[in-house]
C-alpha cells in the first residue's frame, strides 16, 4: 500500500474518483497537527476537467461533453486527469520543513525535470513542465495553515483527446505530449515512483 521515505509516507492508491480523493485529501489537511507525517499520494482518475480558483469557463469544456467538471480550491485554471496519467498528490507541511509557496512548486517542477531529463523545461508564465512547447506536467496546490495539497499530474500513457475540448491550463491552442510519445517505455506504475523517490530527495535537502 505505502512506504516510508525519510518521514515521508508514499501510498498507491490506484484508480480512485476525483471528488473521494478530493474529499480525503481535505480531511488529511484539515486534521493534520504539528506531528502528521507529510504523505504523496500516487493514483489516476477517471475522465474528469478541474478548474481551479483562477479558471474561466471560457476555456471549456463546452456542454455535452460527458465528462464531469469540478470546481476545487487549488490554485491555476483548468485541466484534464483521466486513466494513464500519473497524479501525485503532495500532502506536505510547508512551514514545518521551512519551505516557501515558490519554492514548493519550483520543488515539483524539478522533480519532473528529474525525472524526464534535459528536454524537460519550464515554461515563463505559465507553470508546469513542457517538452518542444508541448505540456507533460500540470500542477496547482493549495496551503492551507502552512500545509499543501493538491499537486501534480503527469501525462504518461493516456487518451489525449479529452484536452482538445479545453484550452490546458488557460492557454488556447497549448499542445499537450505525455511520456509514451517521447519514447520512455516505462509506465505509471514506474515512473510514479520514480517521480515520488526523487520528489522525498529534494525535500529533505530544500
Amino acid at each position: 500500500m505505502g512506504e516510508v521515505l525519510h518521514q515521508v509516507r508514499v501510498l498507491n492508491l490506484g484508480l480512485i474518483e476525483y471528488e473521494i480523493a478530493l474529499k480525503k485529501m481535505r480531511e488529511f489537511t484539515f486534521q493534520r497537527d504539528a506531528d502528521t507525517a507529510d504523505e504523496l499520494w500516487l493514483l489516476e482518475h477517471p475522465p474528469v476537467y478541474t478548474l481551479g480558483l483562477a479558471a474561466d469557463p471560457a476555456h471549456g469544456p463546452g456542454a455535452g461533453g460527458g465528462i464531469p467538471v469540478v470546481q476545487v480550491e487549488r490554485g491555476g485554471e483548468i485541466t484534464y486527469h483521466g486513466p494513464g496519467q500519473v497524479v501525485l498528490y503532495t500532502l506536505v507541511d510547508l512551514a514545518r520543513r521551512g519551505i516557501k509557496v515558490k519554492q514548493f512548486v519550483a520543488l515539483l517542477e524539478q522533480s519532473v525535470i528529474d525525472l524526464l531529463g534535459e528536454r524537460a523545461a519550464r515554461k515563463a508564465g505559465a507553470p508546469g513542465i513542457y517538452v518542444d512547447g508541448a505540456k507533460i506536467a500540470a500542477l496547482g496546490i493549495r496551503v492551507s495553515r502552512g500545509c499543501a495539497f493538491h499537486g501534480l499530474a503527469l501525462n504518461v500513457d493516456m487518451d489525449l483527446a479529452p484536452f482538445s475540448a479545453i484550452d490546458p491550463c488557460g492557454y488556447p491552442g497549448l499542445k499537450v505530449t505525455q511520456t509514451r510519445d517521447l519514447g520512455i517505455v516505462e509506465g505509471k506504475d514506474i515512473l510514479g515512483q520514480r517521480l515520488a523517490r526523487i520528489l522525498v530527495e529534494r525535500l529533505e535537502h530544500a
